[in-house]
């Protein structure tokens, strides 16, 4: 299985990292959460049923694709190896991450020139919004299994996206749609004065940072 390892094979030289060795994977303004994974969510956590989930890639697409979970799974699995920064200031290293890459999903569906933008959707309604450049390149997953074992429930399992270069909150969880689009729109987050893009190194947390 193909494994993206997350930004530990190179120091981070940029200045406003903190110093040691694990403290300049960490951005600015974050803390390094241990053993712990705080779990935090904008919306009721459902119980889903792989059984029943699907995985849709539609909008400006040459084909829209659907797939079951036997069908997801059956794809060329990929996966992570790396940390994981949450707005609310935390960071969790050394996670490693199992699913498909979203560029082997996008590859199915054929994005149309003029999409640039995705919006991820979850079951309960929840999405976020990301550049097309931040989802492809080996850069994001659709995500089943952390550490070697399920992702549990209330961090977005059976599936979610995850897009670990971004504050997590992009990183949809219980996701069940890709919708490919010619401009940006809001999220959920977005809506309520998050940042549109969310760079952790750049301290992106609301509306009008850099």
């Amino acid at each position: 299985m193909p494994v993206t390892r997350g930004f530990t094979g190179r120091p981070d030289r940029r200045p406003d990292a903190q110093p040691g060795q694990r403290g300049r994977r960490i951005p600015p303004g974050q803390y390094d959460a241990g053993e712990q994974w705080p779990s935090l969510t904008a919306e009721a956590t459902p119980q889903l049923d792989p059984e029943r989930w699907t995985m849709t890639v539609d909008g400006l697409v040459a084909t829209p694709r659907s797939w079951t979970w036997r069908e997801v799974h059956a794809l060329p699995g990929s996966g992570y190896e790396g940390d994981i920064h949450c707005v609310t200031t935390w960071s969790k290293l050394d996670m490693r991450f199992r699913g498909v890459s979203v560029d082997t999903l996008l590859e199915a569906a054929g994005p149309l020139p003029e999409a640039a933008f995705v919006m991820a959707h979850s079951t309960t309604g929840y999405t976020s919004n990301l550049p097309l450049a931040d989802v492809t390149g080996g850069r994001a997953w659709v995500v089943w299994e952390v550490d070697g074992r399920p992702l549990p429930v209330e961090h977005g399992g059976p599936v979610r996206l995850l897009v670990p270069h971004l504050y997590f909150w992009k990183s949809a969880k219980w996701v069940t749609r890709l919708e490919l689009m010619a401009t940006d729109r809001p999220g959920f987050w977005e809506s309520n004065g998050y940042h549109d893009r969310g760079d952790p190194w750049l301290e992106q947390r609301y509306q009008g940072d850099p």
